[in-house]
């Protein structure tokens, strides 16, 4: 492959992918914080915290990636220089939301399936319920959110992003600490335990979107997409059908994705609380670990799709190749140096010596479980700036639901290679990764061929 190497796409690339990565470390550090308040505070109240996460994200991860269309689509428009276009996309991407919005918020109110999937005690039901109240009045601020993200990725200002996710962490930890635990004295708060962690982000993710749209408002970057001129645009057939036949796949893609994982959780909370608070503690850490490729794809994907819209091709390709080079090397690196830390890391977690040994476990399966969450990350979000999204949802499905959780069942209940109970489905979500990150790279190359096949080679 002919043109700049690998340590140039990796210049173009790691400053729009560290703003990324700081920023969704950022969002993941509330999951963290009410983590480790709630595995100091209650077993119960954590294993709350878990089913409740698992139906939260279950019903926000699809929604937010047909949102997130708005990233491939704007990001070939800023490439072809056409900003009104982009602009007039955005607005359309706030009646998506709202929509969607609308359904999730509903379904968050009854989350009756999810309780029963995972035979929640009375005393957990209840909890999750109250968690999953307050997460409704969210869910809108956060889908609004996931636009304002969208857009600022695809025109390569991540930086604007990530300043209002720190911010918000910044709010998120003394609330989430002030209302799980409560307050004594004249001003009285009482020890809400995980509902409190629900009402902290309600109030962080609304208290973000003000933000957002001051930023959108006032900051003279914005000025040339057009895009308060004439107010928010009514609602337009074209460019919503355009976002939903790209954001539909994508939000089905990356709600299998993520329901692979969520509903483990699930499913673990039949074996009892300390097995999920285990599984809580394995997932959070793999979901931190995840950043840096999510940050990797990010980068990587603007840029494809910039280049895409500027018609060059070539560059295109060879950003895809390499972007996929440097997450799977960084990921095996940064797995390994995380399983030999595996006693010091549960031990930040937990004090809980129950809790700590149904954790360290699974954290054995943490570098193969990475390097291959790290590769389907990017060749996905290379494929969807090629405009590529429908063929993946097949994928998978096939490997996460069919593999991962069909197996991982499988080898919970027989115990085969001695992978009974949580080991069982860590196993099977491993090979379930690997197996969907090798059918999308392969996927990957097919599309790049076929795109440039009738393309003449670069002037040397």
């Amino acid at each position: 492959m002919s043109g700049p190497g690998l340590r140039d796409s990796a210049r173009r690339v790691f400053p729009l992918a560290w703003p990324v990565v700081i920023g969704q470390l950022a969002v993941l550090g509330f999951g963290t914080t009410d983590t480790v308040l709630l595995a100091r505070y209650s077993a119960v109240d954590l294993a709350a915290l878990a089913i409740g996460v698992s139906a939260y994200i279950t019903v926000f991860i699809g929604m937010m990636g047909v949102v997130m269309a708005i990233g491939p689509i704007v990001g070939q428009l800023y490439g072809a220089n056409q900003l009104r276009e982009a602009g007039e996309q955005l607005h359309q991407a706030v009646w998506l939301a709202l929509a969607l919005s609308a359904l999730g918020s509903v379904a968050l109110l009854f989350p009756q399936p999810f309780l029963s999937m995972a035979k929640a005690t009375p005393d957990v039901a209840g909890k999750v319920q109250a968690y999953l109240l307050a997460l409704a009045f969210a869910l809108p601020a956060a889908l609004l959110f996931t636009v304002y993200r969208g857009f600022n990725t695809a025109v390569s200002r991540p930086k604007a992003v990530m300043a209002l996710q720190l911010g918000g962490l910044a709010c998120k930890i003394p609330l989430s600490l002030l209302l799980v635990r409560g307050l004594d004295g004249p001003l009285h708060i009482p020890a809400l335990g995980v509902v409190g962690c629900g009402v902290a982000t309600a109030v962080v993710m609304w208290c973000q979107l003000g933000a957002a749209w001051w930023v959108l408002r006032r900051d003279p970057f914005y000025q040339r997409f057009a895009l308060w001129h004439h107010g928010l645009s009514r609602p337009a057939l074209k460019p919503l059908m355009a976002q939903l036949k790209l954001g539909v796949p994508m939000g089905l893609s990356i709600m299998i994705e993520v329901t692979g994982f969520t509903f483990m959780a699930i499913f673990i909370s039949r074996i009892g609380p300390i097995a999920v608070a285990g599984h809580q503690i394995a997932a959070n850490l793999m979901s931190l670990l995840f950043m840096l490729p999510l940050g990797l794809a990010n980068g990587t994907s603007t840029l494809v799709a910039q280049r895409i819209g500027a018609g060059d091709l070539h560059d295109a390709r060879r950003l895809g190749w390499h972007g996929l080079q440097i997450g799977g090397g960084l990921a095996a690196l940064l797995g390994c140096v995380v399983f030999l830390l595996r006693d010091t890391v549960v031990g930040f977690y937990t004090h809980d010596a129950s809790i700590a040994a149904a954790a360290l476990p699974l954290l054995a399966w943490v570098a193969l479980f990475h390097i291959g969450d790290a590769l389907q990350s990017v060749a996905s979000f290379v494929l969807r700036a090629w405009h590529v999204a429908t063929l993946p949802v097949v994928i998978y499905a096939l490997s996460l639901w069919g593999v991962g959780l069909g197996g991982g069942w499988l080898l919970a209940a027989s115990g085969a290679f001695g992978l009974h109970g949580a080991r069982g489905f860590w196993a099977a979500s491993t090979a379930s990764l690997l197996v969907v990150s090798s059918a999308l790279v392969a996927l990957l190359g097919w599309v790049m061929r076929q795109k440039l096949k009738d393309v003449p080679p670069p002037a040397r």
